[in-house]
C-alpha cells in the first residue's frame, strides 16, 4: 500500500527535515560571519576542502547556476582562501582549490557547527549509519 504524500508521519517527516535543514543554514551562516564570509561562500569552501573540483561539479553538488559558483570562488580567491589550477587530469579544465589557509578556515567553519554534532554523537553508529543511508537514498545517492 503506497503512503499518502500527506499522511501525518510524512507531514512530521517533512517539518522535522525542514528544521534540520533551517538550523544548519542558520548555524553555518553564524560561523561563516565570523570570517566575514557569506554562508554561500563558507559551504563552497567547506565543499572545495574536501577536494579540489571544477567548478560546475561545485554547482552540481550545491544545486545552483554555475555562474554563481564563479562569482563566489572569485571572492574566495580575492580572499586567499582558494585558487584556481589546471585539472591534472585535463589541462583544459580549471580546478578550484582551498589554499592552506582555506583549509584552516574550512576546519574552523565545520569545528563551529555543534548543533547537529551532539544529538548525532547520541546515536550508536549503527543509528548514524542507518540515517546516513536513508538520507543518501532520500537524495537519490548510491548507498554501496
Amino acid at each position: 500500500m503506497a503512503t499518502s504524500r500527506t499522511d501525518p508521519l510524512t507531514l512530521d517527516v517533512i517539518q522535522l527535515i525542514g528544521g534540520v535543514v533551517a538550523r544548519y543554514h542558520e548555524e553555518y551562516d553564524r560561523a561563516a560571519a565570523t570570517h566575514a564570509l557569506t554562508g554561500a561562500q563558507a559551504r563552497v569552501l567547506g565543499l572545495l576542502s574536501l577536494e579540489p573540483m571544477p567548478m560546475r561539479k561545485v554547482a552540481r553538488k550545491l544545486k545552483c547556476e554555475p555562474s554563481n559558483i564563479t562569482g563566489i570562488v572569485d571572492r574566495l580567491e580575492l580572499r586567499g582562501l582558494v585558487e584556481r589550477r589546471p585539472d591534472p587530469a585535463d589541462r583544459r579544465v580549471k580546478l578550484a582549490a582551498p589554499t592552506e589557509e582555506g583549509i584552516r578556515t574550512a576546519r574552523q567553519l565545520r569545528d563551529a557547527l555543534d548543533f547537529a554534532r551532539e544529538p548525532l554523537a547520541e546515536l550508536s553508529e549503527a543509528e548514524r549509519t542507518v540515517l546516513r543511508d536513508l538520507l543518501r537514498r532520500m537524495l537519490g545517492e548510491d548507498t554501496t
